[in-house]
């Protein structure tokens, strides 16, 4: 059966030769001329797949985001913005209201065609990630089963969004409109220094929690998130979760558990890069990563990514590579680093 893509934009050219490079590419396509007609279009049909402009008359992209994020029947669908602007408040913004993409015009065919296709793909797997991320989530309210019921019933109402390595998820500074979860893939929180410096606080991994810190003091981020590679999230919304943490103490009790493990870790953090040298500093940063991939001693990290880690140049952080290479501690291949010797590495940090 073919697959079908609804493409909202009111420029005719545009519209017109999208539709043809995705009809001779096999594709059922629907044409709306405005935001409205998309709209109706879209709930009377259902597509497989959306691409839609942003600056358009009577009811712009966001606009049209926004009353389909209303009816689950057509918040799951795939939705691609059409956009000739690429700022950062664009990404954003529609990042927080649930874009899986954005295609910056003029595109050509492949760019087009790969974007769908990814899209599509991606889509087939969600029914997978939600059905890891449920397993793995009823912990979080083992005492109370009310408890765990809604949040899982939560998880599963919402959008899973796809997000490209080096997609920025929220800025410093920014107020928070939910909590994160991590169904697939990695996040990086950092911070910048005056010198540009990039400092990196916390490396979030599949079923990991982002923006709790934030979410229970009501403050703003303070520190920026980035995709280290193609990951996918679930953004929980903010006055639900406040909701269910004050109807369930249990759950309550676990996120502030999270926060704790948070807080915890941050502090060990300024503890070595304010006492202790370069090899510890390394050494505490590679057991963390072994830790942080489920006790998997071989990853894959840059070196850039290693330096913010540890406050380091990266010069060091190859130099001190080599050493640990020469010692036996580690294997290096790349970006693909395997730990042969744990032990060692955590005495070396002590």
């Amino acid at each position: 059966m073919k697959k079908s893509i609804l493409i909202i934009e009111d420029n005719t050219d545009i519209r017109e030769s999208t539709a043809e490079i995705l009809e001779l590419s096999g594709y059922l396509v629907l044409q709306a001329g405005n935001g409205k007609i998309g709209v109706d279009l879209a709930i009377k049909h259902k597509p497989d797949l959306i691409l839609c402009d942003i600056m358009m008359p009577e009811l712009d992209g966001y606009g049209v985001l926004f009353m389909l994020s209303k009816s689950p029947e057509t918040d799951n669908i795939p939705f691609i913005f059409l956009t000739a602007k690429a700022e950062r408040v664009d990404f954003r913004r529609g990042m927080e209201m649930g874009a899986d993409d954005y295609l910056t015009k003029p595109f050509d065919d492949i760019e087009l065609l790969n974007a769908i296709d990814s899209r599509l793909s991606k889509k087939e797997k969600q029914q997978a990630f939600f059905s890891r991320s449920l397993q793995k989530i009823e912990h979080l309210a083992i005492n109370s089963r009310n408890g765990a019921a809604e949040l899982n019933a939560l998880i599963a109402s919402r959008k899973i969004r796809q997000i490209r390595k080096k997609q920025v998820l929220f800025y410093d500074g920014d107020s928070p409109q939910g909590i994160y979860l991590v169904m697939e893939g990695s996040i990086k929180t950092f911070k910048l220094a005056e010198d540009g410096r990039e400092l990196m606080t916390g490396l979030y991994k599949a079923d990991d929690y982002l923006g709790v810190h934030a979410l229970l003091l009501d403050d703003a981020y303070g520190e920026t998130a980035e995709a280290t590679e193609d990951a996918a999230i679930c953004l929980l919304p903010k006055d639900t979760v406040l909701t269910m943490l004050d109807r369930y103490p249990d759950v309550g009790r676990q996120f502030l558990k999270i926060l704790s493990n948070n807080i915890k870790e941050k502090e060990e953090q300024l503890i070595e890069l304010a006492y202790h040298s370069v090899r510890k500093r390394l050494a505490q940063v590679l057991v963390r990563l072994n830790k942080q991939n489920g006790e998997k001693q071989e990853f894959k990290i840059s070196r850039e990514e290693m330096a913010s880690m540890a406050g380091m140049a990266t010069e060091t952080v190859s130099r001190t590579l080599s050493d640990f290479k020469e010692e036996g501690l580690i294997e290096k291949k790349g970006a693909t680093i395997n730990i042969t010797d744990l032990n060692k590495l955590v005495k070396m940090r002590n």
